[in-house]
């Protein structure tokens, strides 16, 4: 066994560590890293740079991405596209589809560190509502999905890159009214990528098109398609020559309500021309309840005009 050392000798031996900071890495760029002079420079230079500069807005924009349980499969498909045009988002567990709901969400949304959230509620197998609050504070607004058509069912020609940048554009209706331009404001900060996200790609190669018509929201995903080689590229500004081709999804938005907090609170506007499906489908029983009430009226109004006109019998006989 060897022999212990005395504890002075181990003083002697220990040497103490300088507390010494890691390097701050310098800031990156679309242009590359700054400069080694703007990164090593003084700290009380740097300090005195940031106040008299002014503040920059970054944007941190996350959106969760969700939807409850039971939900069809060709929702399930919409909700997986549009996950996959949005690279800023998160994707969660199915939510239960009860009253509480709204408590749940905006956990899961501060839990997962984001600023709004899409959820897509399936009821009865056959309805799609599609939730869409700015978390925690509001607002949110419900819609009833229709006109559906998913990638995978579509089959279109086009075709971008996965994490660029879209392009939004709006029709000339959402500045006529203050629900539209609130709602317009909302897709805005949803569907648009932050530059600086480490996901996206920094250049556009797609367009997204939101269109009112019949007072719902139509919305189109169309590639940017520029006809160009090598030996032929195309000039600056050359938009004649540029053609819009269509990727998917479609879908149709038609606004119930919009309220001033976060899924719940004081209703905000509420739509007087809105049509619950259920009272759709009523109205189309009631019309084939009508039919088979008819069908019954003239098989009696028949049976009535045979007893009140008998026929005559007949003595003819055939050989």
């Amino acid at each position: 066994m060897g022999k212990k050392r005395k504890h002075s000798e181990t003083a002697a031996v220990a040497v103490p560590k300088k507390d010494e900071a890691a390097p701050e890495r310098p800031a990156r760029t679309l242009l590359g890293w700054k400069d080694k002079s703007e990164v090593n420079g003084d700290d009380s230079q740097v300090k005195d740079v940031e106040l008299d500069d002014s503040p920059i807005f970054r944007n941190k924009e996350k959106v969760l991405v969700t939807c409850s349980r039971r939900i069809n499969f060709r929702y399930r498909h919409l909700m997986l596209n549009v996950v996959s045009l949005l690279p800023h988002c998160k994707k969660d567990n199915k939510v239960e589809s009860k009253e509480s709901k709204g408590a749940t969400l905006n956990e899961l949304v501060e839990l997962k560190n984001c600023s709004s959230c899409l959820f897509f509620e399936c009821r009865k197998g056959k309805d799609l509502y599609l939730w869409m609050a700015k978390c925690p504070n509001g607002p949110s607004v419900k819609f009833l999905v229709s006109a559906v058509h998913t990638m995978e069912e579509l089959k279109l020609t086009g075709n971008h890159l996965k994490g660029s940048r879209p392009i939004l554009t709006f029709s000339t209706n959402f500045e006529k009214d203050a629900h539209w331009r609130l709602l317009k404001e909302m897709l805005l900060q949803i569907f648009e990528t932050p530059k600086d996200h480490r996901k996206a790609k920094p250049f556009h190669d797609h367009v997204f098109v939101f269109s009112i018509a019949d007072d719902h929201i139509w919305f189109r995903n169309y590639q940017i398609d520029v006809p160009h080689n090598e030996t032929d590229k195309l000039p600056r500004g050359g938009l004649e020559q540029m053609n819009l081709v269509e990727v998917g999804p479609r879908f149709c938005l038609n606004p119930i309500k919009i309220f001033g907090g976060s899924f719940g609170g004081p209703t905000l506007y509420a739509n007087p021309f809105y049509v619950s499906p259920n009272q759709v489908r009523a109205l189309e029983k009631r019309k084939k309840s009508g039919k088979f009430a008819k069908k019954v009226k003239a098989k009696t109004r028949r049976k009535m005009h045979e007893m009140s006109n008998p026929l005559e019998p007949d003595f003819t006989i055939t050989l």
